[in-house]
């Protein structure tokens, strides 16, 4: 039997991972803070959800025992240092210690687009810098431990049903006659989130081997922020079926917008590190492999954003 321990399997990208790894044949355990975040995908045949404190090193050991594979989604969007440094770096060395107690074979490390452990001090952003740091954990545990296969997969944007980007910009177009948009000329390449399960599903199917394998999953179009948010408006009806006008912001200005933002309660929608972010163009990295050497064809945004927006 195979059994799989997902962290972050709760949330957007981790429900539709959970259902590729069932429809696979696995035996998935979720291990969640409160059952109830788990409502999405406890129906699911072969999944067990476990209440657990994931950043408890000891309880995370011993509820890792008995499974072959771990696959760690676990990410945050917004916060100081601290908060990226405990979700990104410091629950990653926490994973990787279980797993080499536990004698896990295969680790898949969900990670970001622009990360690189070169960088880990130099990234223009704090996410980007502690996502860098965690790859960099996981390349020591790696070189350390020759029977653990350490899979890092590197996506762009993600979209898809229950998305918070096309999503967020086609509901903001329902409501507002112009958008103000920072970052405007950021460049993505965003994926879909059912070839990234489906990604995470195929690495765990090649042949065992140590050291660190790394994917960067992009789609087939590289696009400006202001073309995917005047996309989110267009297919979502907005503006008669052309979406708002969008008027790029000057990054003075879209720092103060980002600053009063972190103010309002809840997860901004935009924050001065995010800006920070895009300062690094979010497309794949030539001579890395990705969904193509995975045998996945990536699926182009539009038709896929037009089959949710447009209801």
């Amino acid at each position: 039997m195979k059994n799989i321990f997902v962290l972050g399997g709760t949330g957007f990208v981790g429900s539709y991972v959970c259902e590729q790894l069932v429809r696979a044949g696995w035996q998935v355990t979720v291990p969640t803070r409160r059952r109830v975040n788990a409502q999405a995908i406890q129906h699911l045949p072969g999944l067990t959800v476990l209440e657990l404190d994931v950043y408890d090193e000891a309880a995370l050991t011993h509820a890792m025992e008995g499974h072959g594979a771990v696959v760690n989604l676990v990410a945050i969007l917004h916060g100081d240092p601290a908060a990226f440094a405990k979700a990104h770096v410091q629950l990653t060395e926490k994973v990787a210690r279980a797993c080499l107690t536990n004698g896990v074979s295969q680790l898949v490390h969900v990670s970001a687009l622009g990360a690189d452990p070169a960088r880990m001090t130099t990234a223009p952003s704090y996410y980007l810098r502690s996502k860098s740091a965690a790859e960099a954990v996981l390349a020591q545990v790696a070189s350390a431990s020759p029977a653990l296969r350490v899979s890092v997969l590197r996506p762009s944007v993600i979209f898809g049903v229950g998305d918070q980007f096309m999503n967020i910009f086609a509901k903001l177009q329902a409501i507002f006659p112009f958008i103000p948009l920072a970052g405007a000329d950021a460049r993505f390449q965003p994926v879909w989130v059912s070839d990234v399960a489906q990604a995470i599903v195929r690495v765990l199917a090649l042949p065992p081997g140590g050291s660190v394998h790394t994917w960067e999953l992009v789609g087939p179009e590289v696009m400006r922020l202001r073309d995917l948010v005047q996309m989110a408006g267009a297919l979502s009806g907005a503006g008669a079926g052309k979406g708002r006008p969008i008027f790029g912001l000057p990054m003075w200005v879209a720092r103060i917008q980002a600053f009063f933002m972190e103010l309002a309660p809840g997860a901004p929608l935009m924050s001065r590190d995010n800006l920070d972010s895009m300062l690094v163009d979010n497309v794949a990295t030539a001579g890395i492999p990705g969904l193509a050497q995975l045998g996945i064809t990536a699926a182009a945004i539009e038709p896929v954003a037009r089959s949710y927006l447009s209801r």
